[in-house]
């Protein structure tokens, strides 16, 4: 192998990994001028699961097709279902760049295509960190899978802020043009620089399709019920009641624990179970989950908080929002940036146990101080406190990677790359539906008063504030995650006609939306970071669990010096 093959590997697979993370949150800052695009009022009747898909519908593709797609990596080749997986998502972006529909329409065209490129991101995410820890030493791992890793994360984080500048411009295709030349150019690049280090062996080993069918249709619906069950269901706030979420987060577990038992038994398994055995690689998927639980979704939170109030209380129009609530966040990516490079190297001579353990608990640190702030906060404070959890999420991402990637067998890293990624991205989607679960309960108990009385205050008659008030909460916390006032939409125009002009402007200014949910919003917002500081600890607990240092070899070395440098 060449030496050089090695560096190409590490450029194509960041370069994969940064492009599909980036499309994993661009949107969420982008909503608006996208919604504006399409033609597409997202608080009318019947348009919350429409929006919910628009938004999740990478993310849950994503997710359900990991592990299987890291399974026919090992099969048939990781670099060139990687190279596939380039080129899918290719398509999948031009196609989103493209739609055509408007209304509802356009929307289900957009969630089709943001569902083809959520399956090419799968495939990249399945094999990115495989291909790495095939291209490199074992002393140069840790240096590798971290630079992947902190391009991983720190795509999620890069995406607000192109997502932010984009949506300045108003030409809302331009969110997924972007990610068109990248693509085009990766996608030449891998089929022509990336080549197959280990031998497939797709003549002698078969497809496990049960156990695909079971894990596939078990994810799905777990992710569904999670999405569903943060929308209103009858006249609860929620939907932890309504039957279909029930039945997709129960059938689902019930699948999974199926799985498990069909993988116990199959004669050529998709998850060989016995790598649980493997205490660095269990403790390394268990933190990893954690740390996905506690910080999944902080960038939702922190884009409410800014763009739909602390911005506009500051006197930032609705239209300039997006870029500076990406500007805002900056400090975390930074943090990264700075220690997640650094921890990967230094995980290659000293170990992932103390990084990794350092890591979560530097991020529960600024978890707990995230949540002294008030929400008019002094941004200098919140600048630091960013920092510091971005820099402790980059001491843990890349050491954890390394020790879960080191400790399983080579013909085995496809399938552990998929689990490890499904992992994570499950605890994403898992914190996004408690978040927004623990939010939309904290203003269920304090918004609707707060809203009556502010509605009457200005002129609002009893009845129609009332009504409005009973409303379920979901649609104003989307409005301030959409960054605009909902109350023109809400209140009928003729009540808004009949109110002095000075009233009705001050109803459907910048101002009283945002200090009308504040309270609410800063009660669910302290909940939401106390969960996430205790799911840090947990999970600098568990990474400190998984013991000395393990690389796992076919043959263990007999040699004294490396059985120290392997084990210790």
């Amino acid at each position: 192998m060449s030496s050089k093959y090695k560096w190409i590997a590490l450029s194509n697979t960041t370069l994969g990994v940064l492009m599909a993370t980036i499309n994993q949150s661009i949107l969420i800052i982008a909503l608006p001028v996208i919604f504006n695009g399409v033609k597409v009022n997202p608080l009318a009747n019947g348009q919350s699961s429409l929006l919910l898909w628009v938004l999740m519908g990478f993310n849950i593709a994503m997710t359900v097709f990991l592990v299987t797609f890291g399974r026919l990596s090992d099969i048939y080749g990781r670099v060139r279902l990687y190279n596939l997986g380039f080129l899918i998502f290719t398509v999948g972006s031009i196609l989103a760049s493209l739609t055509w529909g408007t209304g509802s329409a356009g929307e289900i065209q957009l969630i089709i295509f943001r569902i083809i490129q959520g399956i090419g991101g799968g495939f990249l995410f399945a094999n990115s960190t495989a291909i790495l820890t095939d291209a490199f030493p074992v002393n140069q791992r840790g240096m590798a899978l971290g630079l992947n890793q902190v391009a991983a994360v720190g795509g999620s984080v890069i995406g607000l802020l192109i997502g932010g500048a984009l949506a300045a411009t108003g030409y809302w295709r331009l969110i997924f043009l972007v990610s068109v030349p990248v693509g085009l150019i990766g996608t030449v690049w891998a089929y022509i620089g990336l080549h197959e280090i280990k031998k497939s062996h797709h003549e002698k080993v078969r497809l496990d399709i049960l156990g695909n069918l079971t894990l596939a249709v078990g994810i799905l619906g777990i992710m569904l019920g999670l999405t569903y069950g943060i929308m209103p269901y009858g006249s609860h706030t929620m939907g932890w009641t309504n039957p279909w979420v029930l039945l997709g987060l129960i059938g689902g577990l019930i699948l999974l624990i199926v799985f498990a038992v069909v993988e116990r038994y199959a004669e050529q398994p998709l998850f060989d179970l016995s790598l649980f055995a493997i205490w660095p690689f269990t403790a390394g998927n268990i933190s990893g989950i954690l740390s996905s639980l506690s910080r999944g979704g902080l960038q939702f939170m922190l884009i409410i908080w800014l763009q739909g109030i602390y911005l506009p209380l500051h006197g930032v129009s609705y239209t300039s929002t997006p870029l500076l609530a990406g500007l805002y966040t900056l400090p975390q990516l930074i943090g990264f940036f700075m220690a997640g490079p650094i921890s990967g190297v230094l995980s290659d001579h000293f170990g992932s146990r103390i990084l990794a353990t350092l890591g979560m608990a530097v991020t529960a640190v600024g978890f707990f101080l995230l949540d002294t702030l008030p929400i008019n906060f002094n941004p200098w404070l919140f600048w630091t406190y960013l920092f510091i959890i971005g820099a402790g999420m980059g001491l843990f991402s890349s050491p954890n990677t390394a020790a879960i990637m080191n400790a399983v067998p080579a013909k085995f890293r496809g399938v552990a790359s998929g689990m490890r990624s499904t992992f994570t991205n499950a605890g994403t989607m898992l914190s996004m539906g408690v978040f927004f679960s623990i939010m939309i309960a904290g203003l269920a108990q304090k918004l609707p008063r707060a809203m009556y009385s502010g509605l009457i205050q200005h002129g609002i008659p009893v009845s129609i504030a009332h009504k409005v008030a009973a409303l379920p909460p979901t649609s104003s916390l989307f409005a301030a995650l959409l960054g605009y006032n909902p109350l023109q939409s809400l209140l009928p125009k003729q009540v808004l006609g009949a109110l002095p002009a000075e009233q009705a402007k001050i109803i459907t200014g910048q101002h009283f939306f945002p200090n009308l949910i504040s309270g609410a919003f800063l009660h669910g917002l302290s909940l939401t970071f106390i969960m996430s500081m205790l799911m840090s600890l947990l999970a600098a607990i568990m990474s400190y669990s998984r013991g000395k240092r393990y690389i796992f070899h076919e043959l263990k070395p007999t040699d004294p010096a490396e059985k120290k440098r392997v084990y210790r």
